[in-house]
């Protein structure tokens, strides 16, 4: 299991947990690695990409460093979207992609993500070698030197690529459409503009100013009140808010009312089945969506697969099943046609794309889901697993589990990062929600697992 990298990255405060010397390490194996598979003299070509946090330009700067002087060349395409950086690599004959961001975290904090040559997150074995190195358990590598040393490259015009392709994907014009975009003061404000813009829409942008720590600051999709508000009091059709690397999107129907993950999933899998697109009838979902998501699946006659926390396993799932779309509440959203990755853009376009053919609102295409009320609690305990799987606590479950019937459901798991379980309950009521949620605390809390 990896040490420093997550689902999504190494990911930490800048230069606190994530550090420039960190950044430097991952940029000197990876040049050295993939430089080292190179035949007949041919350079290793790296992507970097960034968002726009103050501390995305330190480390980019020193995982050029790494990169060059172990004899890789660096492609820079400065700021940029994760998916971006996905497809450029998988469509340009790069050998690996980086792209520095912590998404939808405070500016203070950063990331490393890896992205192999096929656009994918990078594999697992490749990344515990990276971790190798930075521990100093594999030893140092050789200095390129002379005429090995690696060149910097500015790849900035790359991104007219990745404009051009999401506006490829457009099956009608978007003129007569008044849009919203919330850009999160992050990768997308230089993008996502000129695309709907040069789609036809009338285009108005919020959050579009970076200045190198107000990205997320209470705005993108992890403030999503700020564009309801915005659509409402500028009578707009619809609105897209993305995170800071912009591989997220939530959207906003005509009314204010949010349209989640969830109900992109819906909406997008109702529209491939119609016509006849939905390979194996099926949608993948995580475990966190909502129940109401699956009542409304099941009501339309489509198939679902869960898989845990995490759109790296939703995209496993797709690509061992060729399913075409899939995702997370929070806005991953994949669809895998079109993407390895999430892509708040894609996103933002796809849901346009159902909108226009079938003449519909967005809160018209949403109206079967019903999203069953939802109740999240934590509680620090000593022992996850232990906790987790006590005899009484597993009873407790079961209990709920059975007077909720087809009603509801209950989800106890632990979080990947901290010593807490996760107790989450959605039923028809709030009220019932909170009543089971409590009951299984307090039986956890009395089997002694409470941290102190």
């Amino acid at each position: 299991m990896a040490k420093y990298f997550g689902t999504d990255g190494f990911r930490g405060e800048a230069n606190v947990t994530l550090t420039a010397d960190h950044a430097y390490k991952i940029g000197r194996f990876l040049g050295w690695y993939y430089s080292r598979r190179k035949e007949n003299g041919e350079r290793c070509r790296i992507l970097i990409g960034k968002d726009t946090r103050l501390s995305s330009y330190m480390f980019e700067f020193s995982l050029v460093s790494g990169i060059t002087a172990s004899g890789a060349d660096a492609y820079l395409m400065h700021v940029t979207t994760t998916p971006s950086v996905a497809y450029i690599v998988r469509t340009k004959n790069m050998d690996c992609g980086i792209m520095i961001s912590a998404s939808h975290n405070t500016y203070y904090d950063n990331g490393i993500k890896l992205i192999n040559a096929a656009g994918e997150k990078m594999e697992e074995d490749t990344i515990l070698k990276v971790e190798a190195y930075i521990d100093g358990i594999s030893g140092e590598i050789p200095m390129a030197t002379k005429e090995n040393i690696g060149r910097t490259v500015d790849y900035a015009g790359s991104r007219e690529d990745y404009m051009a392709f999401l506006e490829s994907l457009a099956m009608r014009s978007f003129a007569g459409k008044k849009i919203g975009l919330d850009c999160a003061n992050g990768s997308s404000w230089m993008i996502a503009r000129r695309v709907f813009e040069n789609l036809g829409a009338k285009t108005f942008v919020i959050n579009d100013c970076p200045d190198g720590s107000n990205i997320n600051e209470g705005c993108g999709s992890t403030h999503i009140e700020v564009l309801q508000k915005y659509v409402i009091e500028h009578q707009l059709d619809a609105g897209f808010a993305f995170d800071g690397d912009a591989d997220r999107c939530l959207a906003v129907d005509e009314k204010g009312n949010v349209i989640d993950g969830d109900a992109i999933i819906y909406i997008y899998g109702c529209y491939l089945k119609e016509r006849g697109k939905l390979v194996g009838n099926k949608v993948v979902t995580t475990v966190m969506s909502n129940f109401g998501l699956y009542k409304a699946l099941d009501e339309a006659g489509i198939a679902y697969e869960k898989t845990a926390v995490g759109d790296k396993y939703v995209y496993e799932s797709m690509a061992n099943n060729g399913y075409r779309i899939g995702g997370e509440q929070s806005g991953h959203i994949i669809f895998k046609k079109y993407a390895t990755t999430g892509d708040g853009i894609l996103t933002a376009i796809k849901m346009m794309e159902v909108m226009l053919e079938k003449g519909m609102t967005l809160s018209e295409l949403v109206a079967p889901l019903k999203v069953y009320p939802q109740v999240l609690k934590n509680i620090r305990v000593t022992d996850k697993a232990a906790a987790q799987a006590d005899e009484a606590v597993r009873a407790a479950v079961d209990a709920v589990e059975q007077r909720l019937g087809d009603d509801g459901r209950i989800l106890v798991r632990e979080s990947g990062t901290e010593p807490v379980v996760r107790v989450m309950v959605e039923a028809p009521s709030i009220e019932i929600c909170s009543q089971y949620v409590d009951e299984v605390i307090e039986v956890i809390r009395s089997k002694g697992y409470e941290e102190a």
